[in-house]
C-alpha cells in the first residue's frame, strides 16, 4: 500500500471512530436526558414513617456534609424531646473542630488529615466540650458570601500549619495556635463567649444545656466489619477519623436493624456512606446497587438505570469489606436518615435528607434501598434508645 492510499485510509479510520463516539455520546446524553425527565414519574413512594425534620441546608462548597447532617439529627433528637428546634450553627461546630484538628495535625507531625472532612462524632464531641449556638449568632460567613466556600481559607490552614511542622525555630512557639486560630476567624469569624437568644442571655455551654438539652453520652456510633471482633468498639481507619474515635461493631444485616428500630421508635439516624457509585443519582433522588454491573451495560441500560424500581445485587459480609478494602468504599458523605417509605412494588427505601439545597427531584431528599446501606454505609450515629434491646445487650449497653 502506497504512503498516499496508508494515509487516506487512516484519515478515514479516525473520522469513523470519531463520528461513532460522537453519535454514541449523543445517544447516551439524549437518552440520560428523557430517562431523567420520567424517572421521578416511573416511582411511587409511599411513607411508612416519615419523622419530623428542619429545612433542607446547602453546605455549599466546603466539606462540611458530616456537620449539617449530624447537626440535622440534633435538631430532629430536639424535636423527639419535646423541645422546640433550633437552627443550630454547622458553622460554630466546624469552626472548633478544625481548632482541634490542627492541634491533633501539628501533634502528629503532619502525618494525619487535614481538609475540610470530619465525621459524625465531632459534632458530639465539639458540641460536648464547645457547647452550641443558633444559626443566627454564627453563620460563618465572614467574606460576603451566601454560602460556604472554603477552598482559600483551606489552603491558608494547611500553609500556616505546614510551616508549624517544619517547625524553622527548632522549638514551637505558643503563638502559632494563635496564628492558625485567626485564619480560621478571619473567614468563619470568632466565635461568641457569650449572645442573646429570645431575650436571654447565654454562653455557648449554657444554650447547649438549657435549650438544646441533649446529652452528648446518649449517642454511639456504630460501623460493621468482618475484620473486627464483633460487637466491641474498634478505631475507624478512614482518613476523616482524625480523632481516632472508636466504634461498635456488628453485622452487616444489623446496620439496617438498628436504623429500622431507631426509626420505629421515633429517632432519626446521621448516616455516613460513599456516594461515589455509579447507582447512586443525587439528581433522581434514588441510591441502589444494581444487579447488573455498570460496565456489563449496554447504553440503553446505563441511561435507564433510575427509570424505576430496577433489581439489585445480593450483597454479602464479603463483598462489604472487600469493598471497603479496595477503597471501593470511602468515607464520601454524611447524610440524616429521616424516615422509611416503599415503592410500588412494595420494597422499603429509607428517607434520606441531604445538605446539597433543594436541587434534585425530591427537593433535597432522596430515596435509599437497603442494600445500599448495607453495602455502603461507614458509620451511623444515633440515640441509644433507638437501639433494639438485643443489639444494646450484645454491646453491654
Amino acid at each position: 500500500m502506497n504512503k498516499f492510499l496508508r494515509s487516506a485510509l487512516l484519515i478515514s479510520i479516525v473520522s469513523l471512530t470519531a463520528f461513532t463516539s460522537y453519535a454514541q455520546d449523543n445517544l447516551i446524553n439524549s437518552l440520560s436526558k428523557n430517562q431523567s425527565e420520567i424517572s421521578k414519574q416511573s416511582f411511587t413512594f409511599t411513607p411508612i414513617i416519615n419523622l419530623t425534620n428542619t429545612s433542607i441546608k446547602n453546605q455549599g462548597s466546603s466539606g462540611t456534609c458530616w456537620s449539617y447532617s449530624t447537626n440535622s439529627f440534633l435538631e430532629s433528637e430536639m424535636i423527639k424531646a419535646g423541645r422546640s428546634a433550633v437552627d443550630l450553627s454547622e458553622m460554630f461546630i466546624v469552626r472548633n473542630s478544625y481548632i482541634e484538628k490542627g492541634k491533633n495535625y501539628v501533634r502528629m507531625h503532619g502525618a494525619v488529615t487535614l481538609g475540610d472532612g470530619g465525621a459524625l462524632h465531632d459534632v458530639i464531641n465539639m458540641y460536648a466540650k464547645y457547647g452550641i449556638v443558633p444559626q443566627e449568632v454564627y453563620t460563618g460567613l465572614n467574606y460576603g458570601t451566601d454560602v460556604n466556600r472554603f477552598g482559600e481559607m483551606a489552603a491558608i490552614q494547611e500553609g500556616v500549619l505546614s510551616a508549624v511542622v517544619k517547625n524553622p525555630n527548632n522549638v514551637l512557639t505558643p503563638n502559632w495556635i494563635k496564628a492558625y486560630t485567626a485564619v480560621i476567624d478571619s473567614y468563619l469569624g470568632e466565635a461568641p463567649e457569650k449572645f442573646t437568644y429570645n431575650g436571654k442571655s447565654y454562653t455557648p455551654q449554657t444554650f447547649a444545656k438549657e435549650v438544646v438539652g441533649l446529652n452528648p453520652q446518649d449517642y454511639i456510633e456504630i460501623s460493621s466489619f468482618k475484620d473486627q471482633p464483633l460487637y466491641q468498639k474498634f478505631v475507624l481507619m478512614v482518613p476523616d477519623n482524625w480523632s481516632f474515635d472508636q466504634v461498635y461493631n456488628v453485622k452487616m444485616n444489623e446496620l439496617t436493624d438498628i436504623i429500622d428500630n431507631a426509626l420505629k421508635s421515633g429517632h432519626t439516624v446521621a448516616w455516613a456512606t460513599d456516594v461515589s457509585e455509579k447507582g447512586f443519582s443525587w439528581k433522581n433522588g434514588i441510591a441502589y446497587v444494581p444487579a447488573r454491573d455498570f460496565s456489563m451495560m449496554n447504553d440503553t441500560e446505563k441511561a435507564s438505570m433510575f427509570n424505576g424500581p430496577k433489581p439489585e445485587l445480593k450483597i454479602t459480609e464479603d463483598m462489604r469489606q472487600k469493598a471497603f478494602n479496595n477503597y471501593e468504599t470511602t468515607d464520601d458523605h454524611g447524610m440524616h436518615i429521616v424516615g422509611l417509605a416503599k415503592d410500588q412494588n412494595g420494597k422499603e427505601y429509607y428517607i434520606v435528607k441531604n445538605s446539597w439545597g433543594e436541587s434534585n427531584d425530591y427537593k433535597g431528599y432522596l430515596y435509599v434501598t437497603k442494600t445500599f446501606v448495607q453495602y455502603k454505609t461507614t458509620s451511623i450515629l444515633l440515640n441509644k434508645k433507638g437501639l433494639p434491646k438485643d443489639i444494646r445487650q450484645k454491646l453491654k449497653i
